[in-house]
């Protein structure tokens, strides 16, 4: 087992283990640790704990001190001056006429390096813009292409649930989300209502996805014919969330749908039911099988030699 201390450089950035290196540290500290990059500093956002040496990618990197008031102090001074690079690349950027659109700036902790996050359609030849840049700011420069998703989670906003976008608070990594997620959740297909403020479909597709599969399973499909305390019905609809079952029931001449609970209802099998799996079809409710005897010559594909 070794003891690592979980370390955020920037709000909804990845954690990244460190050793602590004897340190009593909590929630919210800010230390200055050394990465790829060069020195920098972040803040505790995992507790003190012990993992197994499988779960830790070695060696580990240590604390290198609490930051102090004047690393604290420096650290505001970089913000200051990311606003003032950030203008100036955007002057820079009209200037030269690119086809981007700058998003971000951030200066490493101890000033030696400058990264300018942008979006584009394609790939931009920016070769031009990084010597006057460097030739500005008299320090390494650095242009990153970044996708719609990460210029969302940079600039933050307000989501159509009235919260702030779950990628500019918690989120630290993309999942994947696909149409299917909102077809089984029976949701609206109508682009505006699924896709986030960066166009794409909204994470929040992905955070119920393994219970309706769950429940999916043992639920029957619509159109399946099922008993019910009240006698045998056809499912009409299923509500996932509530666990329940709307069943019409063939009572007499009219019919009439109730909601079931899952538990209390029976399935029924039936040839003219459509099979559980989405492949099988039945067609003319018989199955005809055809051997290959019974195929008049003439009809018959030769083999291939």
């Amino acid at each position: 087992m070794i003891q690592v201390v979980g370390i955020r450089f920037r709000k909804t950035s990845k954690i990244y283990f460190f050793d602590p290196t004897g340190y009593e540290l909590g929630i919210g500290d800010a230390v200055i640790v050394e990465t790829v990059r060069g020195v920098e500093l972040g803040l505790v956002s995992s507790p003190m704990r012990e993992l197994p040496e499988s779960q830790v990618i070695n060696p580990l990197k240590p604390i290198l001190r609490v930051a102090t008031d004047m690393d604290l102090s420096q650290a505001e001074s970089n913000i200051a001056n990311e606003k003032t690079a950030h203008a100036i690349c955007q002057e820079r950027i009209l200037a030269h006429k690119l086809d981007m659109k700058l998003v971000d700036v951030e200066y490493t902790f101890d000033g030696t390096r400058v990264v300018f996050y942008f979006t584009a359609n394609g790939r931009v030849d920016f070769r031009q813009l990084v010597k006057n840049l460097a030739s500005i700011f008299k320090t390494r420069i650095e242009l990153r292409q970044i996708g719609v998703r990460d210029e969302a989670k940079m600039l933050g906003g307000l989501g159509s649930c009235g919260r702030s976008i779950c990628c500019g608070t918690f989120l630290s990594n993309f999942q994947p989300v696909s149409i299917k997620m909102a077809k089984e959740q029976n949701l609206s297909l109508n682009p505006t209502k699924i896709s986030g403020l960066c166009g794409r479909l909204m994470c929040c597709l992905k955070y119920e996805q393994d219970y309706y599969e769950k429940v999916r399973k043992s639920v029957p499909k619509i159109g399946r014919t099922v008993m019910t305390p009240d006698g045998a019905g056809i499912v009409l609809d299923v509500h996932v969330i509530r666990e329940k079952v709307a069943v019409r029931l063939n009572t007499g001449d009219a019919n009439e749908v109730h909601e079931y609970p899952l538990e209390s209802i029976q399935r029924i099998e039936h040839p003219h039911d459509a099979s559980d799996a989405d492949d099988e079809f039945f067609l003319n409710d018989d199955i005809i099988m055809i051997e290959e005897a019974e195929i008049p010559p003439e009809l018959q594909i030769p083999a291939l030699e």
